[in-house]
């Protein structure tokens, strides 16, 4: 997966809103190109994280209401642009300012369309 919305260029956290309600259980998958909120361990503490699934990745659905079982919210799709997707997959990545998996160049998404 990619993972992006929470920090800018220079590794700062970005500013967020208040955490939304977990709807993993609305029956979406998290498959190929489906975008998905990320969260800590708290079911219900997403705020501006995402990531887009690379492979179909079942073990992070929503197998029931329980701190193991309540899975990622799946909200979009890439429809469109998924070459790009698997270019951004393929950056060098190294730690970074106490993270793990950082693009060792500055990878910013410049558009979205939503349909």
């Amino acid at each position: 997966m990619i993972q992006g919305g929470g920090m800018n260029e220079l590794m700062d956290e970005k500013p967020t809103r208040a955490p939304i309600v977990n709807e993993a259980n609305r029956g979406l998958k998290n498959t190929v190109g489906t975008i998905a909120m990320a969260r800590t361990d708290a079911p219900h503490s997403a705020t501006a994280q995402f990531f887009i699934n690379l492979d179909d990745n079942d073990f992070l659905d929503f197998t029931g209401k329980n701190n193991q079982g309540w899975g990622y919210a799946v909200f979009g799709k890439v429809t469109a642009g998924m070459d790009v997707v698997n270019r951004i997959a393929e950056v060098h990545t190294l730690s970074r300012m106490g993270h793990d998996d950082v693009p060792a160049e500055t990878v910013m998404i410049n558009k979205v369309t939503v349909k």
